[in-house]
C-alpha cells in the first residue's frame, strides 16, 4: 500500500491577515511584558477573544473588540507604552477589512 504524506507549502503569500496577526502578536508581547497592572487581566481576556478564529471570520466584529481593548488601554497607566502597537493593529485591521470588502 502506498501512503501519501501532506507536504508543507514552500511559498507563502503575505496578506493583510498575516500582517494583522503579526500586529496582534506584537501587542500581546508588549502587554504581557507590562502585565500586571490594573485591569490588564481584562485586556488579556479581550485580546484572546480578538485573536480567535471567530473574529478572523468577522473582521467588523474584531474591530468592535479592538475598540474596547483600545479604550481600556488608553484609560490605563500603561497607555503610552501600548499606543504604538494599537495604532499598527488599527492600520492592519482597516486594510484587512478593505481587502475583504473588495
Amino acid at each position: 500500500m502506498l501512503m501519501h504524506f501532506y507536504t508543507e507549502q514552500t511559498s507563502y503569500e503575505k496578506t493583510s491577515l498575516s500582517d494583522l496577526q503579526g500586529a496582534w502578536e506584537n501587542f500581546k508581547h508588549t502587554l504581557l511584558c507590562l502585565h500586571p497592572f490594573p485591569y490588564s487581566d481584562r485586556i488579556i481576556f479581550h485580546l484572546n477573544e480578538a485573536m480567535s478564529w471567530e473574529m478572523v471570520r468577522d473582521l467588523k466584529k474584531m474591530k468592535d473588540v479592538y475598540l474596547l481593548i483600545r479604550n481600556m488601554c488608553m484609560k490605563s497607566e500603561k497607555a503610552e507604552e501600548l499606543t504604538g502597537d494599537l495604532e499598527v493593529i488599527r492600520d492592519c485591521l482597516d486594510e484587512a477589512i478593505e481587502e475583504c470588502d473588495r
